[in-house]
């Protein structure tokens, strides 16, 4: 490794993408400076385009998780999980016949309204309390992520680039609602930039499909039907749609976005992140710098591949890095966005009697609150094992039971509220458990299936130590990707039954 550390120029590059977007947000508030209207602040007026709408959808998912923790997924456990591209589709599919008809004629700023309209202000808190838990925690994980990144290629204090993160996130977020196009156009540069220099150094695309599949990674046709499988066809498909949907069709960062339209970009983006994490294996293929114990954490592999293969072209590894923090910037700033929007309209309006201008200086206001929080997040993150894994079972736990609450209310018109509660609680509870007891008691090998990897090319050795299971192993060791319908499937099917019991 010829650089194994910022050069000027990549200072340059990335504090220009934190000033650029920075200037964006204080443009569009100085521009929306006398619209003090929560609603403006909130969904941009419901008058944006296709374009603008569906940049922000895909860069509002699409965050440093992507850029860095999907490559290295790829890179330990195959391809597969490119299967994500099929239930993207049918995700989109079931969002545009079932939940945005429905969101899109009530013009309502918070998707949580629609459940005190079909159930009573009971259902309507808990979905309310329920996603705030969940998108804290999350923007936590996407504020840390970024920072381990910027911690392997500068050597920088990891905590002082989480706070630093994190305090750029809320300013941003708090000045206005902008749109996305910067962060996507960064995320996909930082990806070509990395995919071309890999490409070259290997002799070209052909090679890294011959080392992927000699190495295991392109195993596309595992359609095994075993639930305790952690990536098959069927994993991927099935528990990746019941995720995206409730990302989709529920989620409330996505849903005052697309009250003008859907989305599109994402095959895009996860095709770069599948190719970058063969480009990861067939370069380190015989000397795996993460078993070598040159790197803390598997995510930081993607910005150690960049000052490997970028580190004498200046510039560019601070493009990557920027990359990286631009769909931090992107994500999280939507998130506390999203969580400003329920507290007004879920916690603050219901409850109490403001003026249109109180109500937007308390959006701003609560939007600095949360960014706090999730800084506070960030340090949880770091004891969440895989970051990809860590992030979908937030999703699958807490969204999957809302994914049911949701389906509930519009598909079955004799659920009651009773049966919709009963159906979230115990739902939620079912999904805790089983997530609960995976952290505790990570599934075999066997199940898993992590593909190998050599250390031929260093000096290093290491042991792993044997995990007493519990009776409930095959419970536990279920895939992270069933986490969501598991909590769906029980709170539609509970609710179901108590609505009968207890309804008209």
């Amino acid at each position: 490794m010829a650089v194994t550390s910022f050069a000027l120029a990549d200072y340059v590059v990335f504090a220009l993408m934190l000033v650029v977007s920075a200037a964006v947000g204080i443009y569009y508030a100085w521009v929306d400076r006398s619209r003090r209207n929560p609603g403006n602040f909130l969904t941009g007026g419901r008058k944006l385009t296709a374009l603008p709408v569906s940049l922000s959808l895909t860069a509002s998912f699409m965050s440093a998780i992507t850029v860095l923790s999907f490559p290295a997924e790829v890179y330990q456990y195959g391809a597969n999980i490119g299967f994500y591209g099929l239930s993207y589709l049918m995700a989109m599919l079931i969002t545009s016949e079932v939940f945005l008809p429905i969101f899109y004629k009530l013009e309502i700023t918070s998707t949580f309204e629609y459940l005190e309209l079909r159930f009573n202000r009971a259902t309507r808190l808990l979905g309310t309390l329920l996603f705030i838990v969940q998108t804290i925690l999350y923007s936590g994980i996407v504020i840390y992520v970024p920072a381990l990144a910027l911690n392997q290629v500068t050597g920088m204090n990891l905590w002082g680039v989480v706070i630093s993160t994190g305090v750029v996130c809320t300013f941003y977020c708090t000045l206005v609602l902008v749109f996305f196009s910067l962060q996507l156009g960064v995320m996909i540069a930082g990806f070509l930039s990395v995919i071309i220099a890999s490409v070259i150094l290997q002799g070209g695309v052909i090679n890294i499909f011959s080392d992927s599949q000699h190495g295991g990674r392109i195993n596309f046709w595992d359609f095994d039907t075993n639930p305790l499988r952690r990536h098959t066809f069927w994993t991927v498909a099935i528990g990746g749609t019941f995720l995206w949907t409730s990302i989709y069709g529920t989620n409330q960062s996505q849903v005052q976005r697309y009250i003008s339209f859907l989305f599109y970009c994402l095959w895009l983006i996860l095709l770069c992140a599948v190719f970058a994490g063969m480009c990861l294996y067939s370069i380190y293929k015989s000397c795996d710098p993460w078993t070598s114990g040159l790197l803390s954490a598997l995510d930081q592999l993607m910005p150690y591949l960049v000052m490997d293969v970028l580190g004498d072209y200046p510039g560019l590894p601070g493009l990557f890095v920027a990359a990286a923090f631009s769909g931090s910037l992107s994500t999280v700033s939507s998130s506390i966005n999203a969580l400003a929007a329920v507290t007004v309209e879920d916690l603050i309006k219901p409850y109490a009697s403001m003026s249109e201008r109180q109500l937007a200086w308390i959006s701003k206001g609560t939007s600095l609150l949360y960014g706090v929080l999730c800084i506070g997040m960030a340090g949880l993150a770091s004891l969440l094992g895989p970051i990809f894994q860590a992030v979908i079972s937030i999703f699958g736990v807490i969204g999957g039971p809302l994914l049911g609450l949701f389906t509930l209310g519009i598909l079955c018109p004799f659920a009651t509220s009773k049966g919709a509660l009963s159906g979230v609680v115990l739902g939620l509870a079912v999904s805790l458990w089983v997530a609960i007891g995976a952290q505790i008691y990570p599934p075999p090998p066997e199940m898993s299936r992590p593909l190998s990897l050599t250390t031929e090319g260093y000096f290093t050795s290491g042991f792993t130590t044997p995990i007493i299971r519990p009776a409930l192993a095959d419970w536990y060791s279920v895939s992270y990707l069933y986490f969501s319908p598991i909590g769906t499937i029980i709170t539609i099917s509970v609710g179901l039954i108590v609505s009968v019991l207890t309804g008209k």
